[in-house]
């Protein structure tokens, strides 16, 4: 085994020897918190040395076990597993830096356990991303399910069992009632489930194998499978998870479980079935559909919530269906709008969660009604969620700018200009949940709960600034340099670009 097939394996091996040694330093929370860190740089390092072989068209692979012919667990690395790793390895730094400071902050109990389930999530994670056919996407996707469940019921109370128990239900549901049928449908037909440029399926469809009926049943069943995407119906798994602490909500939503499903909807359209598959059969058509109505739904529902994480809940579950739209669309336009995507609302939704979690940690605030004024007492983290607002939202100067250009591009291409209209809509509907929080976060009056401000006792703000009481530092660090990013990624996307149109 030569130096760079290690480097395919250390992605899988570190988080998990990072689990055991957090487990075996749980008595001391500042060794533990140190080898979270420590495990989490470890791991980005190795995913940034094995980019620049990607970058410049290498493809290397691993065998990890025989099963039998044809289900093989593999590991294979291409750019848009790559683009899924770097992202979720180094929002792994980033979330433990902000945990530090919640968890501690808010007196979370079983702090041990989470960093312990947070890393194996991570290692299920990259065996996502270098998976190199879908039986070992499938046993990671699983393992990924399952270490996260102790991660939605972290609180044990009766609100956190339900939810976990609707969590796994739909997750694991949607995996075996379809997905893993669907699976299995490919074997028969094909012989290999291998991810390869093109699809294994367009040959089998054109030689008359398999009509065109059933091609659009099977694709159905991948889609509606991945439940992670939260298409609907299949979507109240992710606002039910909201019980979990905030750092359970960034590692759902931008880290790992959502951006795991659409990765898995994008790996099933390019290298299963394939975009000229998908284009001359139409199959994807009225999943176009269903995405649009997701978008529009769950906007129009994140509207109605006064809880905050709630309505960054529905948020996502509209935001993941842009990405959705984009690999239905078909095109190149439409799949690199995805893939940024996948980028541009990982960064911009991990920022907006970690500032609802930095209110309710420094103000106890968690309903948006709550809100008004909190810009004078926590100024930095209402700004970082002005940033993150204008990121989701798709507006210059921020990243979600470019992901959101080129989807509407791929509509055009496609001749969809009805999609066009709806991420039109969309975005309105975004700056409508998002905007009015830190606008009237600085410039409207506190509200009657209060924010810790004290001023308007002689009817003056002279000293506001005396109240300032932002969230623990970690917390603070954590959320501008997210916020950052999502600046950073306007300026810079061309590495990502680059990455994604190697699959196109």
């Amino acid at each position: 085994m030569n130096l760079f097939s290690l480097s395919l394996l250390l992605p899988l091996i570190l988080p998990l020897a990072g689990a055991v040694l957090i487990a075996l330093t749980g008595g001391y929370p500042n060794l533990r918190e140190a080898m979270t860190l420590t495990t989490a740089s470890a791991l980005f390092l190795v995913v940034v040395f094995i980019y620049p072989e990607i970058a410049a068209g290498g493809r290397p692979e691993m065998l990890l076990v025989e099963t039998i012919p044809g289900m093989p667990l593999a590991l294979s690395v291409e750019p848009l597993g790559m683009l899924f790793a770097l992202v979720a390895s180094f929002l792994w730094i980033v979330t433990s830096l902000y945990a530090i400071g919640y968890m501690r902050a808010h007196h979370e109990e079983n702090q041990t356990r989470f960093y312990v389930c947070f890393a194996i999530a991570i290692a299920s994670v990259m065996g996502i991303a270098f998976a190199a056919n879908m039986f070992t996407l499938f046993v990671f996707y699983e393992v990924l399910t399952l270490s996260t469940y102790p991660l939605v019921t972290h609180a044990g109370t009766e609100a956190a069992k339900r939810a976990g128990r609707v969590y796994l239900g739909l997750l694991l549901g949607t995996s075996f009632a379809f997905q893993l049928v669907a699976i299995l449908w490919t074997w028969t037909l094909a012989g290999t489930l291998d991810f390869e440029p093109g699809g294994i399926l367009r040959d089998h469809v054109s030689q008359g194998i398999i009509s065109h009926g059933a091609i659009g049943v099977l694709f159905a069943l991948y889609i509606f499978g991945i439940g992670k995407a939260a298409l609907m119906p299949f979507h109240r798994w992710l606002p039910a998870a909201m019980v979990a602490p905030t750092p359970v909500s960034a590692l759902l939503h931008a880290v790992a479980v959502v951006k795991a499903g659409v990765f898995t909807v994008l790996k099933v359209s390019v290298y299963l079935f394939g975009t000229d598959l998908l284009t001359e059969t139409g199959i994807s058509q009225w999943i176009m559909y269903m995405a649009a109505a997701t978008i529009l739904i769950g906007s129009l529902v994140a509207i109605t919530r006064d809880n905050l994480k709630a309505r960054l809940a529905y948020s996502t579950v509209s935001q993941l269906s842009y990405i959705v739209l984009g690999a239905m669309l078909a095109n190149a336009a439409g799949i690199i709008g995805a893939g940024m995507h996948i980028v541009m609302h990982a960064f911009g939704k991990i920022t907006l969660f970690f500032c609802a979690g930095a209110f309710m940690v420094a103000a106890h605030k968690t309903e948006v009604s709550q809100l008004r004024g909190i810009g004078r007492t926590m100024p930095v983290t209402t700004l970082a969620f002005l940033i993150g607002a204008l990121c989701v939202i798709g507006l210059p100067p921020f990243g979600g700018m470019w992901s959101k250009w080129y989807l509407a591009l791929g509509a055009v291409e496609a001749g969809q200009l009805v999609f066009v209209g709806v991420l039109m809509v969309s975005t309105l509907l975004n700056i409508a949940y998002l905007l009015p929080i830190p606008i009237q976060g600085f410039f409207a009056a506190p509200s009657e709960a209060g924010t810790g401000n004290q001023s308007g006792k002689d009817g003056n703000d002279g000293g506001w600034r005396a109240n300032i009481k932002e969230a623990p530092a970690f917390c603070v660090a954590a959320l501008s340099i997210t916020a950052l990013g999502c600046f950073g990624l306007f300026l810079f996307p061309e590495p990502i670009y680059r990455l994604i149109a190697q699959i196109v």
